[in-house]
């Protein structure tokens, strides 16, 4: 099998460890890893599979002189936006997990259990983009859903932990609770969100539009209508809480046919990286603790609404640094790597 030199751009931040710790879990045809970041990065190292490697310094030429020919991108989007055509004139498939290429419609927007397809439009501008974390663990449950009952609209509250906004994010809320425990949290700074975070729960995720929605829920409603391909009706209410990792939604799905429970947890059951943890008696059901480090998406607390036979409720989990960000990424470049054997 060919192997490939692959690029991960923002190397030493927090996806950047988890794509390159995915790679070492997976039999990926790697040929040379060549980690990037900022100069002020360039020169440390990052440990991959029993070594220390040098992390260089981004520039408008590392790619062609590196051979590069897959760019994992994860260092925001001004980044994005001014290396990764330079990785694409350079001949690499560019994947991007930033919202700079997202509603571009040149570009893929591509979650591969859903619509692995838009894979082979990557040539047009040589990037694929890689969806919003909370958008991704949700269309992995909606897909399976869709294709049975046609769905209509979705109503989704998210609980979205620290880790969403970076590793300065996580600290702060480390070092606030550590405030808390010495009574002195009255005085603890909060750069990375507009209030406390520590014991609070705050609703407002990104900036607010003129139309009341933040950005991060207008994310969710115009990328969800991109990847499905069809126009489903999307409110989103996205709030921060004082978790470190692992993403959780509660979600209200309307249905253009009527809708089991029972049949709808079986679909998800037979669905591609889904798992399935419903059993209210013994209390097991998903939550962010669990999830941690795993490529799986979890469903539980799946029910029929008291009201409507076209409306199913449901709690949807996964890890947000895996699954809504490095998990994602390499699971396209795998596709794409799929896709490109099959057309040789």
């Amino acid at each position: 099998m060919k192997q490939y030199n692959v690029a991960v751009v923002g190397a030493s931040g927090a996806v950047g460890e988890e794509i390159l710790r995915i790679l070492e879990e997976i039999d990926f045809p790697l040929k040379t890893l060549v980690p990037l970041a900022s100069s002020r990065s360039a020169g440390n190292t990052v440990a991959f599979n029993g070594e220390d490697i040098t992390i260089k310094e981004l520039t408008e030429t590392v790619f062609a002189e590196e051979h590069i020919e897959i760019a994992l991108f994860s260092a925001g989007g001004s980044v994005s936006a001014k290396f990764a055509p330079c990785a694409a004139e350079a001949g690499a498939v560019v994947i991007d997990n930033t919202s700079h290429f997202r509603m571009d419609e040149t570009i893929p927007l591509v979650v591969p259990e859903v619509n692995p397809e838009d894979i082979a439009k990557w040539r047009q501008r040589g990037i694929i983009a890689n969806p919003n974390c909370s958008t991704i663990q949700m269309v992995q449950a909606l897909k399976p859903l869709d294709t049975a009952y046609d769905l209509i609209r979705v109503d989704v509250s998210t609980y979205q932990a620290t880790s969403g906004a970076g590793k300065t994010a996580m600290e702060e809320l480390v070092t606030q609770m550590q405030d808390f425990f010495a009574f002195k949290l009255d005085t603890s700074k909060h750069n990375s969100f507009p209030h406390q975070i520590a014991l609070n729960v705050i609703p407002q995720i990104d900036l607010f539009t003129d139309n009341g929605y933040t950005k991060e829920e207008m994310k969710m409603v115009n990328e969800t209508c991109k990847i499905l391909h069809k126009e489903v009706e999307v409110s989103a209410t996205c709030v921060r809480v004082p978790t470190l990792r692992g993403h959780a939604e509660s979600l209200t799905l309307t249905f253009d046919a009527a809708v089991s429970a029972d049949e709808a947890r079986e679909l998800l059951r037979h669905a591609p990286n889904i798992i399935v943890v419903d059993d209210p008696k013994e209390s097991l059901y998903p939550m962010p603790a669990a999830c941690v480090d795993q490529n799986e998406t979890f469903v539980g607390r799946l029910r029929n609404d008291v009201y409507r036979d076209n409306v199913l409720h449901l709690w949807v989990v996964a890890d947000n640094l895996r699954v809504g960000a490095a998990t994602n990424a390499v699971r396209i470049a795998q596709k794409w790597i799929e896709m490109e054997n099959e057309t040789q």
